[in-house]
């Protein structure tokens, strides 16, 4: 009984010993299996988009990703993706693939170049007063008020100007260091903004202005965005020069491309519309007229479609220094309180979309040269007194009186006074018109201007 014990127990603790063996080799191979992941994640994942950088002497994989990558621990990737077993042997001229993903970027600012009235920069919560040369960086926030103004540099040459009531947030200021790749995006939350892009050199450098609805994106053009915060949410792109690519803010791959000389309406929804032609640029009336009067007055020649005129004063040809504007349904626009100067003012027509067509740009001579006369009879005869409104201390008068209304064949005609009176005596009866003409010789241009024409009956 005992020997049967023993050899029944025998193949009993041999099976034991299997089941062990067994249990134990599946949770060797659960556990391996377990730190699979693990050790994966630890390991450097290769990119999908690559670049190319050609080694030069002293290379390393340390100071390769340093340089151009996230930081030095990246020169693992490398390793990985280039298999070099050895990263402080470096050949010269070897083509190293580095990953686009893990490119370093470096950011860049944005400097103020013109300033007009209440304009302002955030770069947390709070806003203040922004000022010529000031520099704004990526995350910065600018804003303009009712009567401010102000037009924005890029390091590449790229200009932003806002009108009055807008506001511009600066997204993405960054530069690849490797390639020199420019990434700039812009948020336009209310208002205009006006940009003139430098052509974007590279493949990969991108240039986009977007709105709550939808982006624009370019690769070198001259073109506007409008964006109706205060209104029906909708915003209008206009297209001056190049093309403009215009998509959902959720769909920024599938473009309308809008050409030069057209523009397209985005709904609050971010449905694009159809491309538009703008339309031509209006012209003045009498472009080349001294604005002498005490308002500075633009006459446009009406423009079919045109439905309003937008006009716009600067210091400047290229109208980054702006400092007024108006927008006008009727072709008259209006400027009150303009100093004396040169000055240069861009007339556009807006159609029934509110699409700001092409516009046109015009230099002006503003010289306030105002004249307010008198005439009164006198003991001595017939006093005639004047007094001029922003004529200079050198300028001259002439006297001019005549039995005609157009002056012609005067009786009197005095020139070169600097007294601003003068007495006529002994007129025959009669009825006599009169005019007094200021004359000012300034920065080798001559300027005159003349009075009302008055008139007076003598009866004795």
């Amino acid at each position: 009984m005992g020997s049967a014990q023993r050899t029944s127990g025998a193949p009993g603790l041999r099976a034991a010993r299997l089941r062990a063996a067994a249990l134990g080799a599946a949770c060797l191979l659960a556990a391996a299996v377990a730190a699979q992941p693990a050790a994966a994640q630890s390991r450097p994942r290769a990119a999908g988009k690559t670049v190319v950088y050609t080694t030069r002497a002293g290379d390393t994989l340390y100071d390769v990703a340093a340089r151009y990558l996230q930081g030095p621990d990246d020169w693992q990737v490398l390793a990985q993706m280039n298999g070099v077993p050895a990263p402080k042997r470096l050949q010269p001229g070897l083509a190293l693939k580095l990953p686009v993903a893990r490119l370093r970027k470096e950011q860049l600012s944005v400097r103020i170049v013109a300033v007009q009235g209440a304009a302002e920069r955030a770069s947390g919560e709070a806003f203040a007063p922004l000022a010529v040369d000031a520099t704004l960086s990526e995350g910065d926030r600018v804003r303009t008020g009712a009567n401010g103004f102000v037009t924005l540099e890029l390091a590449d040459g790229t200009h932003l100007s806002l009108p009055p009531d807008s506001q511009l947030d600066l997204k993405t200021l960054r530069r690849t260091v490797l390639t020199g790749a420019l990434d700039r995006e812009f948020e336009l939350t209310r208002g205009t903004v006006d940009s003139e892009v430098t052509h974007l050199k590279k493949r990969d450098d991108r240039f986009q202005i977007r709105s709550p609805s939808v982006v624009a994106g370019v690769r070198g053009t001259r073109f506007r965005v409008n964006y109706d915060a205060a209104g029906n949410a909708t915003t209008r792109v206009e297209v001056l020069d190049g093309a403009v690519g215009v998509a959902r803010s959720q769909r920024p791959a599938d473009a309308t491309l809008v050409p030069a000389n057209y523009g397209s309406v985005a709904t609050s929804s971010g449905a694009i519309g159809a491309p538009v032609r703008l339309l031509p640029a209006p012209a003045l009336v009498a472009p080349a007229k001294v604005q002498d009067e005490p308002d500075v007055a633009f006459e446009i020649a009406p423009l079919d479609r045109a439905r309003a005129y937008h006009v716009q004063l600067a210091r400047d040809a290229g109208l980054l220094d702006l400092f007024s504007q108006t927008r006008t349904d009727t072709p008259r626009a209006v400027f009150r309180n303009v100093p004396n100067g040169t000055y240069f003012v861009r007339i556009a027509a807006i159609d029934e979309n509110g699409l700001e067509g092409r516009p046109r740009t015009y230099a002006f001579e503003r010289r306030l040269m105002g004249l307010d006369a008198t005439a009164t009879p006198g003991p001595g005869g017939y006093e005639f007194r004047w007094s001029s409104n922003g004529a200079a201390a050198n300028a001259r008068y002439r006297f001019v009186l005549s039995r005609s209304k157009d002056l012609s064949a005067p009786v009197v005609d005095e020139v070169g006074l600097q007294a601003r009176q003068i007495t006529v005596a002994h007129l025959p009866p009669g009825e006599y018109f009169w005019a007094v003409i200021v004359e000012e010789f300034d920065g080798g241009r001559f300027y005159e201007k003349t009075s009302p024409v008055g008139a007076f009956t003598l009866s004795r």
